[in-house]
């Protein structure tokens, strides 16, 4: 079994937002030469995810409203967490998104539905962090 390992590294200017990085799988997963298998995608930081959906503007403006009723950012005091810092609302937001999610790789490929396509979701930008893909298969 063969096994690849790769990190991308996003610096998204924004506090909240989504980037679609289905072309950086594929291509970890063409740099992997697994025609067969499983790639793993996580956010490494607790105020990000990973997350498979539409790519489509209307849906992740609808995710940001969503997520922001859930979790409001303000007021920052309302959160136990911020003592020193502002953040409580982006580990709630990535608790409901998801830290993770695996792809079956089919000749080469992802198998990904119609519609699905894998992003990368920020909430509480402004700095560098990382994105683990580690591919395994045949």
């Amino acid at each position: 079994m063969k096994s690849y390992r790769q990190e991308l590294w996003m610096n998204i200017p924004a506090r909240m937002d989504f980037e679609n990085i289905t072309p950086r799988v594929q291509d970890a997963v063409n740099k992997s030469a697994v025609n067969e298998g499983l790639v793993l995608v996580n956010a490494m930081h607790i105020t990000a995810s990973v997350f498979i959906n539409d790519d489509e503007s209307g849906l992740h403006h609808d995710y940001k409203i969503w997520l922001e009723k859930l979790a409001p950012h303000e007021p920052v005091s309302g959160y136990r967490h911020n003592v020193g810092e502002d953040n409580a609302d982006a580990h709630m937001k990535r608790q409901v998104m998801g830290r993770e999610v695996v792809v079956a790789i089919t000749e080469g490929r992802l198998d990904l539905g119609p519609w699905e396509q894998v992003f990368y979701g920020e909430f509480d930008g402004r700095r560098k962090k990382r994105v683990l893909i580690k591919v395994i298969g045949e």
